[in-house]
């Protein structure tokens, strides 16, 4: 099977863009990227992303991250600027890869865009993250099916974190025994979890 490689075109110039995302810690603190309007498209608030990377502090530094429905690139970025490693960011919508692209290239982050869909990069993705972080469209019933490939494909490692962000409306599907729930809130119409994962 052919691999998928990551997305290499740049954003197209010219298109003005009002769609504007704030990293909030680290290295990077207060640098604004833009994203592209795209439905279902929708960064993961600042207040979250501020309890949620807090949770992580000890975890991030080196850490090898997977952003699986990047979108706007909110929480891998983040990871980066506050000492993760390396991130994959997967993102199905070539508009939403190319200015992820883009961003990437202006932090000279050490990160890879890959242009597909989640099941199929998880097929062809090195094992070993330590933190994953999966955050899919609401309502679309994604995240039954993108655990048990997580699983089937061993992307964790052996001591490993998975954040999982909801509508506080979506029940949350059936989780692997060594999937233990570590910390979760809401906020307004988000419901956001994090697991620690210990294979042993």
């Amino acid at each position: 099977m052919a691999k998928h490689q990551p997305a290499k075109h740049p954003a197209k110039k010219g298109r003005k863009n009002s769609n504007q995302l704030r990293i909030i810690g680290g290295s990077w603190r207060g640098r604004k990227l833009t994203f592209p309007s795209i439905e279902g498209l929708r960064p993961t608030p600042d207040r979250v992303r501020e309890t949620l990377f807090n949770w992580l502090t000890t975890a991030l530094p080196n850490a090898r991250c997977l952003d699986l429905f990047a979108g706007s690139g909110a929480l891998s970025l983040e990871a980066l600027s506050r000492g993760a490693r390396q991130a994959d960011l997967v993102e199905a919508s070539p508009e939403a890869a190319n200015q992820l692209n883009s961003n990437v290239q202006l932090l000279a982050a050490n990160a890879r865009v890959w242009q597909t869909k989640a099941e199929v990069a998880m097929a062809n993705l090195e094992p070993g993250y330590d933190i994953i972080f999966l955050d899919p469209p609401f309502h679309k019933d994604l995240l039954s099916s993108c655990i048990t490939l997580i699983e089937q494909h061993h992307l964790l490692a052996e001591k490993a974190w998975v954040y999982i962000e909801t509508a506080s409306d979506e029940p949350l599907p059936s989780l692997p025994s060594h999937w233990q729930l570590h910390r979760e809130k809401n906020a307004g119409q988000v419901s956001y979890r994090l697991f620690s994962v210990n294979k042993h």
